[in-house]
């Protein structure tokens, strides 16, 4: 994911297609949520002009995280559509752009710390394990239970539907509002 400016200027006016596969099991020291990176599927096309390359990449990979219940490994697939432009003179660099423009490393541009970047913006916070979803012991414990709305509807419609028991020491204070009557 290497390429040297001059070997990409050769595509100025062709095709230049991406389809790599790349190891990035590194991001597990750099996130200390990712336990495990899959091989990396990158693949896409790059425009190649005098002044800047585009990237458009299409990135699929699998990071393995803890389950924020259980800590067990969860599978988290990653695929999404990225467009990464790299400006080959910084006196084309227009200051209006909205998109995010980054440098070569020297004569080199090197998509792989992009590519590590973006993997890392896309960690969740929290995911959960098939198991810990399904689970009945977490939605409930002492003095509270967690219901859908629902069972929160019906708990509420027979609540209604109850008829509350009159306390004994005022049972003598009902009889007095039947009286005004």
């Amino acid at each position: 994911m290497k390429w040297s400016i001059i070997q990409l200027q050769k595509y100025r006016n062709e095709d230049f297609k991406i389809d790599e596969t790349v190891d990035m099991n590194e991001l597990t020291e750099r996130h200390r949520d990712i336990r495990q990176v899959s091989p990396v599927h990158v693949t896409g096309r790059g425009d190649i002009s005098s002044s800047r390359i585009t990237f458009h990449l299409q990135i699929e990979t699998t990071l393995t995280l803890p389950c924020a219940r259980t800590l067990a490994d969860v599978a988290y697939p990653v695929s999404l559509q990225t467009v990464e432009t790299f400006i080959l003179n910084s006196s084309y660099v227009d200051e209006d752009l909205n998109e995010e423009v980054h440098e070569p490393e020297g004569e080199v541009i090197n998509l792989r710390p992009v590519i590590e970047e973006i993997l890392l913006t896309l960690v969740p916070l929290q995911v959960f394990s098939d198991k810990a979803m399904k689970e009945e012991g977490m939605d409930s414990g002492k003095g509270w239970e967690v219901l859908s709305e629902e069972e929160l509807e019906e708990a509420r419609e027979e609540e209604q539907q109850e008829e509350p028991a009159a306390d004994p020491r005022l049972a003598d204070l009902a009889k007095f509002f039947d009286e005004k009557k």
